[in-house]
């Protein structure tokens, strides 16, 4: 009978790595890996819980017991695939997408994420894009527009208008900046 482990604090495709590692290096067998989750191909005892939680925690990672913690990090998870891949995704509504993808209510998810995190979703999806954003000018390979495109923003205007509330720069003015303010994913929010 598989197992699912909620993991806190996977966030790229190097967390997924670096969660694999683990559980090879403890010779655990898992049906799949993906941002924020585990699938193992069975129970694991009491021991070998223990054990994963200390090797997770030595690199970042947290093991996920609570109800309240799994549906924030599921929600923060798929944010992140999301902006990751936000051009092949057309969304009609964000609400819609969570609540499918979790199976719960969206005023509920909102609910629980907002007590948890001191935040909106909305907030904390916006805060996302714009540190996106600041990767996207940091790389200088797309232009504004583009850009604004990529994160689905109404146009560049909006977008600017947007990073300049948020970080007092305009994206013009963060590419002269010699060494700008980013921060990783799981700092965000």
């Amino acid at each position: 009978m598989s197992k699912i482990l909620p993991i806190k604090n996977m966030v790229c495709p190097r967390c997924v790595e670096s969660v694999e590692g683990i559980l090879k290096e403890m010779d655990l067998h898992f049906e799949s890996i993906q941002l924020g989750e585990v699938v193992l191909k069975k129970d694991l005892e009491l021991n070998s819980i223990n054990i994963l939680k200390d090797k997770l925690l030595e690199k970042g990672f947290e093991l996920l017991e609570d109800k309240k913690a799994k549906i924030v990090e599921k929600v923060k998870n798929l944010i992140f695939q999301l902006i990751d891949q936000y051009e092949d995704h057309k969304l009609s509504k964000m609400s819609d997408f969570l609540s499918k993808e979790i199976g719960y209510d969206y005023s509920h998810i909102s609910g629980i994420f907002t007590e948890n995190q001191g935040i909106t979703i909305e907030r904390f999806m916006i805060l996302q894009k714009i540190e996106r954003a600041k990767a996207l000018l940091t790389y200088n390979e797309l232009n504004l527009n583009e850009i604004a495109n990529s994160l689905h923003y109404s146009s560049s205007a909006a977008l600017s208008s947007q990073f300049k509330e948020l970080t007092g720069f305009t994206p013009t003015e963060f590419k002269k900046l010699k060494e700008p303010d980013r921060k990783s994913l799981d700092e965000v929010g």
